[in-house]
């Protein structure tokens, strides 16, 4: 199974950026699906979640009004439209499956693929 996150790059903060992250080899319709984030020298974190079917979503405190997950069962993507992007956003962007009991990624998921960068300049 590969999860492949793209759509980062450099912004001004103030700026906006969708990523999307696009699944292969099998399926996760059928699954709660989330938004990780690792900085430099920091844990991976709890960014978003979004239920099955869309209509449940989650959010840390930090990204909360700012960011927005959704997902296209129909195309194995979901989506994190990022905007107020602040320098503190910087980091790797991972897409996993999430845990339906808190902001985690889903117990045993190790393909976290390469992710993708996310650069704010202040």
């Amino acid at each position: 199974v590969q999860l492949q996150a793209s759509g980062g790059g450099l912004v001004q903060a103030g700026g906006s950026l969708r990523l999307s992250c696009a699944a292969s080899g099998r399926t996760f319709s059928s699954q709660t699906m989330g938004w990780f984030r690792q900085a430099p020298g920091k844990e991976r974190e709890f960014v978003a979640a979004i239920s099955t079917g869309g209509g449940t979503t989650t959010y840390a405190d930090s990204v909360k009004g700012r960011f927005t997950i959704s997902r296209n069962r129909a195309r194995n993507t979901v989506y994190l439209q990022m905007n107020s992007l602040k320098a503190e956003d910087t980091a790797v962007y991972y897409c996993a499956p999430a845990s339906d009991y808190g902001p985690y990624p889903y117990a045993g998921f190790s393909s976290w693929g390469q992710g993708t960068q996310v650069t704010v300049s202040s």
